[in-house]
């Protein structure tokens, strides 16, 4: 990949240039070639969008937000009040009925987006060892090495494991490397792997015996493909919580996935109200607050009954695309070795294909010619600070494909991918 670090603007004195990493990067290439937003004539399998329109089933969409006298004031830092009381009915609804702990608005932290939810997490972090998982989302580079208060400390994952870390595995990381902290996401960003049931409450039981915070993005939560499970269930750590105070673990969501309103950019924090506390301050010097008209608006989507049925028609039509998009992909020879579980995304690998589309950016450039965006898989082997120098990255011939357009999209695109291989395989049909 020519290097997707740098530009050609001059320096300016004082400054420092800000990598162009992951999604941004790849979008920003995009553009170069001509795509523009709302082009029909484009696929864009790369940025992690929901389709935002109607679906079959669902609630209908907000069409217009009231503006009342004092949305036009700040609002508070750490969010309205009836906007932290709708997150923390919802999470005792879905996951805490019958517990004596329960969520209250002061576990509730509302922030302007998801990476302002965890730039405030991230920056209230003390000088601790906090684990990050590889691979996993792209914007945790930046964000893990800005702050400078802590050492972030990667733990690979590998496919052969469906990569996915067993509890032992996950002890022996937290008291081997004296993790303090340990950030993923949940359902995985990329791979699609989800930790729920059993495996995820012996997750929360080993940080809570070995003083291990857990704060895990849980934006995909909406999005689980096991056929077992009953329409409209959706996965969160909050379920295994015994005491909402004392637990150590920190949970980030939002509108952006789950409710497909990626463009109100709001999201919240849950966890123990110490956290709140430190984040709400976080995000005095860091953002200021939330937009106030959207957080009156957004306290009806957050109704229980209403989100249920906003998940039902998401996982209806959303299990359509991810299966034509797996098949697509195998059926342009790609290997999707573990079928997601849980997201939007399909993990797949080019190694068996013909060169040069056995490499993730020669397959990347090769399909923006095709008009189909996506994402190389090197980006999502995460290297804060660059400590891990020259190194060839284990997900070089990988890349994810987002199944989050509509559906007559991710059918072009798979078309498009399919034929592009096509013309480059042998005529015998035969792999090198």
């Amino acid at each position: 990949m020519s290097e997707p670090f740098s530009s050609d603007r001059p320096a300016v004195p004082g400054f420092r240039p800000v990598p162009h990493t992951g999604v941004i990067y790849v979008m920003d290439r995009a553009r170069q070639l001509g795509f523009r937003a709302g082009d029909p004539d484009w696929c864009n399998l790369g940025q992690g969008q929901p389709e935002t329109g109607p679906l079959p089933h669902s609630p209908p969409r907000p069409a217009a937000v009231h503006i009342a006298a004092d949305d036009y004031e700040y609002a508070p830092v750490g969010g309205m009040e009836a906007l932290r009381r709708a997150v923390a009915t919802l999470y005792n609804v879905r996951y805490r009925q019958g517990r004596a702990s329960q969520y209250g608005p002061e576990n509730v932290c509302i922030c302007g987006g998801g990476r302002s939810s965890l730039t405030r997490v991230v920056a209230s972090l003390g000088n601790v060892n906090l684990g990050h998982v590889l691979p996993d989302y792209t914007a945790y580079e930046e964000l893990l090495e800005i702050f400078g208060t802590f050492s972030a400390i990667p733990l690979l994952l590998e496919p052969e494991s469906g990569y996915a870390l067993s509890t032992r595995d996950l002890r022996r990381e937290i008291a081997g490397r004296g993790l303090g902290a340990l950030l993923l996401s949940n359902p995985s960003n990329p791979t699609g792997r989800v930790l729920r049931g059993s495996a995820l409450a012996a997750w929360v039981h080993e940080a809570r015996e070995l003083k291990c915070t857990l704060i895990l993005d849980e934006f995909y939560s909406h999005y689980l493909w096991d056929e077992a499970l009953v329409s409209g269930t959706t996965v969160s750590a909050a379920e295994f919580v015994d005491d909402v105070n004392v637990d150590p673990v920190v949970i980030l969501d939002g509108l952006t996935k789950g409710w497909r309103c990626p463009g109100w950019r709001l999201s919240w924090i849950v966890g123990p109200a110490a956290v709140i506390e430190a984040a709400t301050s976080a995000g005095s010097f860091l953002d200021g607050g939330g937009n106030r008209p959207l957080q009156d608006a957004a306290c009806s989507l957050l109704d229980p009954e209403r989100a249920r049925q906003e998940v039902i028609a998401i996982h209806e039509a959303f299990a359509r695309k991810r299966r034509l998009l797996i098949d697509g992909l195998r059926g342009a020879g790609l290997v999707v070795e573990h079928e997601p579980d849980g997201g939007f995304y399909v993990w797949a690998s080019v190694a068996s294909l013909p060169a040069p589309l056995n490499d993730g950016d020669a397959f990347f450039e090769a399909a923006l010619a095709e008009h189909v965006i996506t994402v190389p898989g090197m980006f999502f082997d995460i290297n804060p600070g660059k400590r891990r120098a020259d190194h060839t990255s284990r997900f070089r011939q990988y890349l994810r494909f987002s199944f989050g357009p509509d559906e007559a999209s991710v059918a072009l695109a798979v078309q498009r991918l399919q034929a592009m291989v096509a013309r480059v395989a042998p005529k015998d049909g035969a792999r090198r």
